[in-house]
């Protein structure tokens, strides 16, 4: 699998603020390690099943991480379809239909979610670990970036917005191809390395 980090962390970036609403459509931050069952009202899971498994692994009770937004989309755009041919070393035939979508984490022990250093070493050790996934039609990109979580007090950090690309012949198996990226990546994302070690304070 094709697997890279990048930040967006100048003064002009924008900054994840959790929790988050939008008046406009009526979308808003759901809460999934407190409130389970409200994945319900996260929509796009009605067109993408396997992006609801991904937010339940990723805030399940033993989870080092938590989600803050989602989305996922086919990717129509012949000039991306075509980066993604080059970067992936695929023919044509092998590459006409893509979708892409992506999850925004936040690390539940305080002082990495507080760190971009620490950060950093965990996206060079996650980077090195998507690698090695054998998904030869997809891509994973790390991007970190501002976050402020507001709960009983303001709590300043890092967000990680990861995204998933995947491309195949057709629009189905450009599907198929994601579903089983994303499942890997989540699996890597929740490996023990990466667990909360005990004696860590943590935002829950």
């Amino acid at each position: 699998m094709l697997a890279e980090w990048t930040a967006d962390c100048s003064e002009d970036s924008p900054t994840l603020v959790v929790p988050w609403a939008d008046p406009e459509s009526g979308l808003h931050f759901v809460d999934l390690r407190a409130e389970p069952y409200d994945i319900s009202e996260i929509h796009e899971i009605e067109h993408y099943p396997a992006l609801g498994r991904a937010l339940r692994s990723l805030n399940a009770l033993r989870s080092p991480l938590f989600t803050a937004k989602c989305d996922a989309w086919p990717l129509e755009d012949e000039e991306m379809l075509a980066g993604l041919r080059l970067e992936l070393d695929l023919d044509d035939t092998a590459s006409l239909h893509g979708l892409s979508g992506y999850i925004d984490i936040l690390w539940r022990d305080r002082a990495l979610f507080a760190s971009a250093h620490q950060q950093q070493d965990r996206l060079d050790k996650l980077v090195r670990r998507l690698a090695r996934l054998t998904h030869p039609h997809a891509s994973v990109e790390l991007t970190l970036r501002p976050a402020v979580l507001e709960r009983e007090t303001v709590l300043e950090g890092f967000a990680v917005t990861v995204y998933v690309t995947a491309v195949a012949a057709d629009a189905p198996s450009a599907l198929r191809e994601w579903e089983l990226a994303l499942e890997d990546i989540v699996t890597v994302l929740r490996a023990r390395e990466f667990e909360v070690p005990r004696t860590s304070a943590t935002i829950d």
